[in-house]
């Protein structure tokens, strides 16, 4: 199986947060960094990424670009690399602070994964694992209380949207820089790690040094996912506009039968309609001058549009829905938003036929675009508390975590023992056994928030469903477009973003509700601005304009 993390939640997260990177960058959502973020983007800037070198695996049958075009396998490759040159442990204990989104895995001395792991990392791998689910402060309250007791672990993921405080001051103090070891030609020296893309490793690099490997992700961010069978009898998922949408979804509309059209997730809809109507990723940049998404004619005609579907009860009526993929299978949605790793991994479990809605004209004139992500769900530092001597075997280990689809490790890490998680069929294709699901699964899962593959595309035994995503990637990019601020600092984002973002959309969700009345988002709009919209405007245009220098 490839590796797609999978917490719909968290990607949505990382897909949309509009996450700067270098320069502190990555950290503009984490913490405030407001001491030593001065001058970030200028010295960022001049940092020499790691050469960028492709894995030496079979070639996929579906290529790739380095526009963020994902390669394809339409069958698992029968014959395998092996990337690892020899066991990169010291036989001494690596310990290393990670989180799961899903069940937690077996403890090691009854899990035969992660047993295995040790044997093939060559000494035994200790993690911490924090259980994020349902609360998206525990990971950041771990961690604060490891570095408070001076008890942190050797590894440590920095992920993108935790709300993490002061990291760049916390870098300085308490993790190792690894420029010099990762820097330019550097990275030769750990092959798996050269080939994560560049657009990658820029979120690793904060205030002109590198802090950490990067942990690869797809450039795809949120999508719209329909039910093709729900959309049969209106034609199928195709739209002239926005009005077209809407007729079709009241046609559709069943309530007697408790069949509705989209998830109650209010403000996800309003960033895909927002793409209709040609809205920025999440700042516009023209003549070195910043434009917010929140205050474009084009958003607040998405937010007037979710508010028709919401008159027209195209939403599902309980706000609080848990069972969004389960209603979709069952023909009562039509469509809901999902991260694009959310989708590769729902096309794995689910049989039900998932088809993206390509952002296409909301009304004459408009002209759609499709946002793209960061690439990256952090990186992983390595603490002050491993001595500087084994840094090199460290990053050997986390070489192997990073190993790419089509080695050896990969099918390891990715599915278990052969035999015992996981087996293939005379196609090469991959299946999980029982114990694959309770063991390979669970401790997969915080493994790859500590080192990835660059995205994959591959669904075992579905050759047609790789290629029509492999399609839908194509289309896509076709009217992709990117955060101008991806790559710059702003104290003020680092220290306001999640409290401004969430008290803004607060109110989106309440007009959409019904509970405010449109005209009031004029005034929500001000505050914003006040309160922090115009002064992360401001330090990210003077970032930018020192950046490009």
């Amino acid at each position: 199986m490839s590796s797609s993390l999978n917490r719909r939640g968290f990607l949505g997260a990382a897909g949309l947060a509009g996450l700067t990177v270098a320069g502190g960058s990555l950290l503009t959502a984490c913490g405030s960094g407001a001491a030593s973020g001065k001058g970030g983007a200028a010295k960022s800037a001049k940092v020499k990424l790691p050469t960028y070198i492709a894995a030496n695996v079979a070639a996929p049958d579906l290529a790739g670009n380095a526009d963020g075009l994902d390669p394809a396998y339409l069958r698992y490759p029968k014959k395998l690399v092996k990337s690892v040159a020899k066991t990169p442990g010291d036989g001494k204990p690596i310990t290393a602070l990670t989180e799961t989104f899903t069940t937690a895995p077996p403890a090691m001395g009854r899990n035969a994964y992660w047993q295995e792991l040790n044997k093939q990392l060559g000494s035994e791998f200790r993690m911490t694992v924090v259980n994020g689910l349902g609360d998206e402060d525990v990971y950041r309250t771990k961690l604060n209380a490891l570095t408070a007791s001076d008890d942190l672990p050797d590894l440590v993921w920095f992920p993108p949207n935790q709300g993490l405080k002061n990291v760049p001051q916390l870098l300085e103090a308490r993790f190792h820089d690894l420029t010099s070891y990762l820097s330019g030609d550097a990275v030769k020296a750990f092959p798996n790690l050269a080939n994560i893309p560049d657009f990658a490793w820029k979120t690793a690099v904060i205030n002109g040094k590198i802090w950490g490997t990067a942990v690869p992700y797809g450039r795809f961010g949120q999508v719209y996912v329909a039910n093709s069978d729900f959309w049969k009898p209106v034609g199928g998922v195709r739209f002239d506009d926005a009005e077209d949408f809407l007729a079709k979804g009241k046609d559709l509309l069943d309530i007697k039968r408790r069949k509705y059209v989209l998830e109650p997730a209010y403000v996800n809809h309003v960033h895909m309609f927002s793409q209709w109507y040609g809205a920025p990723n999440w700042w516009s940049l023209k003549d070195g001058k910043l434009t917010a998404r929140y205050e474009t004619e084009e958003y607040l005609a998405a937010i007037e549009f979710a508010l028709k579907c919401r008159q027209a009860q195209l939403f599902w009526p309980d706000p609080n829905l848990r069972t969004t993929l389960e209603k979709m299978g069952g023909g009562y949605l039509g469509a809901h938003v999902q991260s694009f790793p959310g989708l590769l991994s729902d096309t794995k479990m689910y049989d039900w036929p998932m088809e993206v809605i390509v952002p296409f004209a909301a009304e004459s004139g408009a002209s759609p675009k499709y946002n793209l992500g960061i690439g990256s769900v952090g990186f992983v530092g390595i603490s002050k508390k491993a001595d500087k001597s084994r840094i090199k075997t460290l990053l050997a280990v986390m070489d192997y975590l990073n190993a790419p689809f089509g080695s050896e490790e990969r099918l390891f890490l990715g599915n278990g023992i052969e035999g015992t998680h996981h087996t293939r069929t005379k196609d090469g294709d991959v299946t999980l056994t029982p114990k694959g699901e309770g063991e390979a699964l669970t401790t997969f899962d915080p493994l790859q928030f500590l080192g990835n593959t660059p995205e994959t595309l591959y669904t075992p035994g579905k050759p047609e469903v790789t290629r029509s995503i492999h399609e839908t990637q194509t289309e896509l990019l076709k009217i992709a477009q990117a955060d101008p601020t991806i790559g710059f600092y702003s104290d003020t984002y680092a220290a306001k973003w999640q409290s401004l973002r969430s008290e803004l959309e607060d109110d989106i969700k309440d007009i959409v509700a019904g509970r405010k009345p449109l005209s009031t988002y004029k005034e929500s709009l001000k505050k914003w601005l006040r309160d922090g919209g115009d002064a992360i405007r401001g330090e990210f245009e003077d970032a930018i304009a020192k950046g490009s220098k």
